[in-house]
């Protein structure tokens, strides 16, 4: 049966909030608001699993037991029928029914009938079943623990404005059980693969937050000041050249998961914060570490869904079969047939494609820089099932390491899946007087007017003239990752808190 009642009003929304501030007012009087006096000893869902079979825990079994708990969660359905109702609540793990009797509660049974959907209560009692299967807890004691004011969505209505759960994430996770099963997945993705890299001798490490000067990552910074020191700082937008000062310093295993931050737009792939795994090693190429993302990825997703397979976007897809790799200019001629190999080198042609593909073109931007926005405007949304691109041009990968075989190539790959990509890595240029001769490229492009080339870093080359051995590195974006294994659509579905505008009035 389809629910055609209409969903509450504002008005409805502040009648309701001044009725409930006026049962507050009057727990104030008693001396009795906000007690924190009632100590939980058991968890719902732990109930729901120990006594799930209930031909073996009958409510005569249960009587027998006579299991006593304290349980503490908040009210989410709630029925009187006179001298006998019932509860259900939620706690961090689950649901379970609290099963109230005017007998066994006297006064605190009569008060009981005032609270509301939403308050948070604790109750002592024992385990029992009810006539329809509902495992229950027997209550002796009942305490309302916390007031609240306001009124959560309905059961049939829910929190369905897209944004309204986004800016009131604490309101999404207690009607929402499917958007709090995603942030559980998150934390198990976050857990499987630092035990992953563990395992494998990596060491994680913390490195700042704020720099003198921003650099990893071809990104427009967020600019902050340090009052003490009159200095302008920088938030990261990568980890990276910290890492690698770390590997020449012979922490050779190194990785780091947490926080980036870059000035860019806001969409459904896009958060100016969002979180990067980052690890170097020594020792390795780029295929190596090639070899190192794919199998982290499918243990991971064998660890956290049991499974190889997910379902992202409309499109089934297997981590299990080994991923496709592709070089970046192949990939953009199977697209674009009349794009010949010859053309893949040529600025000229390649401006031509670009403009019957309309796609702008600055007068700076070189072959490297042409091919690439090809390849992201033809290519890179088809590349459903897990595929690694190689042999990125040297003019975009000032980081990377260039091919002992082939001129103005690097030995950088991207790992693409459902049309998005999710991992980047390569041989790290280790050569300081090729990465000073790139940083001045890179100082170029800045005062050419491109906001997201990287700055010099003198103290970077320094430390590449101590002595940086061979180094493979990978950067996996987390949420990007996540919203693989969670099968969701938005980056916004996998953060706590998205960037939003602030609310009107806010």
């Amino acid at each position: 049966m389809t629910d055609t009642t209409p969903p509450p009003t504002h008005a409805d929304e502040n009648r309701l909030i001044a009725e409930r501030r006026a049962k507050l007012a009057a727990l104030r009087a008693k001396g009795v608001a906000f007690p924190n006096d009632f100590r939980r000893a058991d968890f719902a869902g732990d109930l729901q699993r120990e006594f799930a079979d209930a031909e073996r825990w009958t409510a005569e079994a249960l009587d027998g037991q006579a299991r006593r708990v304290a349980v503490a969660g908040r009210i989410l359905l709630k029925r009187v029928m006179g001298k006998a109702s019932f509860v259900q609540i939620q706690d961090e793990s689950g649901r379970i029914q609290l099963f109230l009797q005017a007998n066994a509660l006297g006064e605190t049974y009569e008060a009981f009938k005032g609270w509301d959907v939403g308050d948070i209560v604790g109750a002592e009692g024992t385990l029992t079943r009810t006539k329809t299967g509902e495992l229950s807890v027997k209550a002796e004691r009942l305490r309302l623990l916390t007031k609240s004011l306001r009124p959560l969505p309905d059961k049939f209505h829910g929190l369905a404005d897209v944004e309204q759960r986004y800016r009131q994430r604490y309101v999404d996770l207690i009607v929402n059980p499917e958007a709090r099963e995603v942030f559980v997945k998150r934390s198990r993705i976050i857990r499987a693969i630092r035990a992953w890299l563990d395992a494998r001798g990596f060491l994680e490490v913390e490195t700042p937050m704020m720099h003198y000067i921003p650099g990893g990552a071809a990104a427009r910074p967020f600019v902050t000041h340090h009052n003490a020191l009159d200095l302008e700082l920088y938030l990261r937008v990568a980890p990276e050249l910290y890492l690698k000062r770390l590997v020449v310093g012979g922490l050779e295993r190194v990785y780091e998961i947490n926080r980036n931050f870059r000035n860019e737009g806001v969409s459904t792939r896009h958060n100016p914060e969002f979180t990067m795994l980052e690890l170097y090693e020594a020792y390795v190429a780029y295929s190596e570490v090639m070899d190192l993302t794919e199998g982290m990825i499918r243990d991971v997703a064998r660890e956290v869904l049991g499974t190889t397979e997910t379902f992202w976007e409309g499109a089934a897809i297997d981590l299990g079969p080994a991923f496709r790799r592709w070089r970046l200019d192949e990939a953009v001629r199977h697209f674009n047939p009349s794009i010949s190999a010859a053309d893949c080198r040529d600025r000229e042609a390649l401006a031509a494609h670009c403009e019957r593909l309309r796609i702008p073109v600055k007068p700076d931007y070189g072959w490297g820089k042409l091919l690439l926005e090809i390849f992201e405007k033809t290519v890179e949304g088809r590349l459903v099932q897990p595929t690694f691109i190689t042999h990125y041009p040297v003019e975009v990968s000032p980081l990377a390491r260039e091919s002992d075989t082939e001129k103005g190539i690097t030995d950088r790959f991207e790992l693409f899946i459902g049309g998005k990509e999710l991992a980047n890595g390569f041989s790290e240029l280790n050569d300081p007087e090729d990465q000073a001769e790139r940083f001045q490229a890179q100082v170029a492009a800045k005062a050419g007017g491109d906001d997201e080339a990287m700055h010099y870093d003198a103290d970077y080359i320094r430390a590449l003239e101590v002595g940086l051995p061979p180094t493979g590195g990978l950067g996996v974006g987390i949420d990007r990752l996540v919203m693989l294994l969670t099968g969701s659509a938005s980056i916004r579905d996998v953060l706590l808190f998205p960037y939003m505008r602030p609310e009107a009035g806010g």
